[in-house]
């Protein structure tokens, strides 16, 4: 029986989400983890900066939005995405503190994604929009729906972005990178169904989508752009040397570091489609396959049951 859920499937098995322990030891992980590649590594790095601070708010509409929720299996799938979403913020967090300890200090960045996700997207429109309370919830969904397409296809690329094994990465970033895309494929629905479930009915309910991945798509990017430029321009190895170029980009993207602007752009269309659903992307199988040999969770799980032992 397949494991793959696809909306309004039935007889078939429901795939359940469940948060996991994991444990990275960051002191043997260089500055530049992708050897001789600090352009490759500054735009992947570009999540750590976004994710602690984001998943966190993700976490936090999502509390707001609980009480809609009048689907069992439904309120079960969030509250394993919420589990998963919270750790892995915590351990994007102590990647931060890593690179800090490399004389890499990110608050003069982070501190602006933080003001976007807590006051710009808090609880309240910003500046005091007369957005109704339950429109401005439905719109912050509709964000997280079309982030979540996103990060699923940055999931399903990781898991499969062998030039990344080629170069030499550090096996303990790419193990971090590796659990945390294989949960990304794992939960790819959650976000989309919860907005399907909370966000109204017929063409309201769509237009709303599209609007999400509209404003969505041209942030990620400006974020991202200016994240790679600041790493890059404040990496103390690199002493200004190096610019954030498209050319040194694309030539990471030749050798298979980075995903392609066609794997990125053509997601968007598909989001758009009026009977498209995230179970499409990616492959669930990769990643429990995945999830089942990371060696933190391998790590983490060792340690819990020999504490239960203990």
């Amino acid at each position: 029986m397949s494991t793959e859920r696809r909306e309004g499937t039935k007889g078939e098995e429901h795939y359940r989400i469940t948060p996991r322990r994991v444990s990275f030891g960051w002191d043997g992980t260089p500055l530049h983890w992708i050897p001789d590649e600090p352009t490759a590594t500054h735009v992947i790095n570009v999540l750590h900066l976004l994710l602690p601070a984001g998943e966190r708010w993700f976490v936090k509409v999502f509390k707001e939005a609980l009480p809609l929720v009048s689907d069992p299996v439904l309120l079960k799938d969030v509250k394993g995405f919420m589990g998963q979403e919270a750790t892995h913020s915590v351990q994007h967090a102590y990647v931060l503190d890593h690179l800090a300890a490399q004389r890499l200090d990110t608050a003069a960045y982070t501190r602006h994604v933080d003001f976007l996700f807590e006051k710009l997207l808090g609880e309240q429109p910003p500046f005091g929009a007369p957005v109704p309370t339950q429109e401005w919830l439905r719109f912050r969904l509709s964000l997280i729906a079309a982030i979540e397409q996103f990060t699923a296809v940055l999931g399903n690329w990781v898991l499969h972005a062998e030039g990344l094994d080629r170069a030499g990465s550090d096996a303990v970033m790419l193990d971090l990178l590796r659990w945390h895309g294989a949960e990304e494929v794992e939960h790819r629905a959650v976000a989309f169904d919860m907005y399907q479930h909370c966000g109204g009915t017929g063409l309201p309910r769509y237009a709303r989508r599209v609007e999400g991945m509209v404003v969505v798509a041209p942030v990620l990017l400006w974020l991202w752009a200016w994240g790679a430029s600041y790493l890059i321009r404040h990496d103390p190895r690199l002493a200004g040397r190096l610019r954030y170029s498209l050319r040194e980009h694309n030539r990471a993207v030749r050798r298979g570091l980075l995903p392609s602007w066609k794997e990125l752009g053509t997601a968007i269309p598909r989001y758009f489609r009026r009977s498209y659903h995230p179970s499409q992307e990616g492959s669930l199988r990769k990643a429990v396959d995945y999830l089942a040999t990371s060696p933190a969770a391998r790590a983490a799980a060792g340690a819990v049951g020999r504490a239960a032992l203990g």
